[in-house]
């Protein structure tokens, strides 16, 4: 199984409810997790991360905290998996032409790789932090007693 890990979930997940504030300005850690119920460390450790791709903004002092540092529209599923998992390769002879692999070297399926690591990639991008706080927002079909 192909999975995220769980920093990248739960990075997502604090994009997404900086997105959904919009407008309520700076969030401080402390904050994001009493409302996250994740732990301060982790949330702490993950907005540094965002930082440093610049998918958020930092301001020190009283009244600090962080922002989005583009508009939710603009920032992409691919944007955040890259700045918490680093780019997305399926198999190490996805990406720079230097596949790793003693074996298969000349298997002839890094192009099939590549081809499927940029599809994966270009669905990660089609999805903005817009879309998923909006989705994020809309009432679960079982909750209305479905």
């Amino acid at each position: 199984m192909i999975r995220l890990g769980k920093l990248t979930d739960y990075g997502v997940g604090l994009m997404t409810r900086m997105a959904q504030d919009g407008a309520a300005g700076l969030t401080n850690a402390r904050d994001l997790s009493g409302r996250t119920g994740m732990p301060l460390p982790t949330v702490s450790k993950i907005l540094k991360l965002l930082c440093q791709a610049g998918l958020l903004e930092s301001r020190r002092g009283v009244g600090g905290g962080y922002a989005l540092a583009r508009d939710p529209r603009q920032i992409t599923l691919g944007d955040m998996v890259d700045a918490l998992e680093g780019p997305v390769a399926l198999t190490e002879c996805v990406g720079d032409g230097d596949c790793n692999c003693a074996y298969l070297a000349d298997c002839g399926l890094q192009q099939q790789w590549n081809g499927i690591n940029r599809r994966l990639q270009e669905t990660l991008n089609s999805v903005t932090l817009a879309e998923m706080a909006a989705e994020a927002a809309c009432p679960s079909p079982q909750g209305k007693g479905a």
